[in-house]
């Protein structure tokens, strides 16, 4: 490919998957010992020296209950640098592609939210989130943000593995039943990703998730019941966990701009298949 394209966060959970579905256009792969992107003179001076004309940030701060007592770094992270980044993008001449998260909403429409619905966080997190969506969208013009949920894959920490887990230490596995999302196997993110650059999509707001509403205890349940798991699966409430940071209820994201994924369901089977 003609295109160079340099992708940030390349060892996380969707950096990992997105290095694979762009490895033909042999991108440059930068994690936090490459760049730091919370350091301003070095976002301009090493991007500046690189020229990509395709930057995907997949760097985040993602620790939902840390961003509580650390919300000074999480704003850095998910919020200025988001700023650094587009003004060099913009400079560049470059598109930029940024991920952004359910968590921006309050989570209280049953309905779920669209691209263009109003924001309004509820927990620290979201708010480091949202502050990145704006710096996105007044620093650069040719950007693709992409607002996703639920994530997991091979790479890191996930509900998926942390479900199994719990399911091979206990008879029985307590799960909330009153958060409602869409999960998303980082595998198709990040190909969805490509098709918007490829298809050369309106620069926008985009909702990219696999299809399909569950709640956590939902998700719990598919898990053991495609790798025959007979863990009891509990459902409970939020109340019973208490955490450092509130949830939204109803988060589900609604994609108005692009054909839909496929379900949830299918994804994760294709996960157990090549896990």
């Amino acid at each position: 490919m003609a295109t160079k394209c340099l992708i940030l966060g390349a060892k996380g959970m969707l950096g990992t998957e997105l290095s694979f579905i762009f490895r033909d256009y042999h991108p440059i792969l930068w994690d936090r010992a490459e760049l730091d992107i919370t350091i301003e003179n070095d976002v301009e001076e090493k991007i500046e020296k690189l020229k990509p004309q395709l930057i995907i940030n997949s760097a985040a701060y993602t620790n939902v209950d840390g961003a509580e007592t650390n919300q000074e770094v999480a704003n850095k992270v998910n919020g200025e640098a988001v700023g650094y980044l587009a003004r060099v993008a913009k400079e560049l001449d470059a598109v930029l592609i940024h991920y952004s998260t359910d968590y921006v909403f309050d989570g209280k429409n049953k309905e779920g939210y669209k691209e263009n619905d109003p924001t309004n966080p509820i927990n620290a997190y979201g708010q480091s989130k949202l502050i990145g969506e704006k710096a996105l969208r007044e620093n650069c013009r040719r950007y693709y943000l992409i607002r996703t949920s639920w994530l997991y894959g091979k790479i890191g920490n996930n509900f998926v593995e942390t479900i199994i887990r719990l399911g091979k230490e206990k008879n029985e596995v307590r799960v909330v039943n009153d958060q409602f999302g869409k999960p998303t196997y980082a595998v198709d993110l990040a190909q969805r990703t490509r098709e918007l650059v490829e298809e050369r999509k309106e620069y926008n707001i985009y909702h990219i998730t696999n299809e399909g509403v569950t709640s956590w205890y939902g998700f719990a349940k598919e898990i053991y019941k495609q790798i025959g798991l007979t863990t009891k699966v509990i459902p409970v409430g939020t109340s019973e966990f208490p955490r450092p940071a509130q949830r939204p209820n109803y988060s589900s994201l609604i994609n108005t701009k692009l054909t839909p994924s496929r379900h949830w369901k299918e994804a994760l089977a294709e996960y157990f298949a090549k896990r």
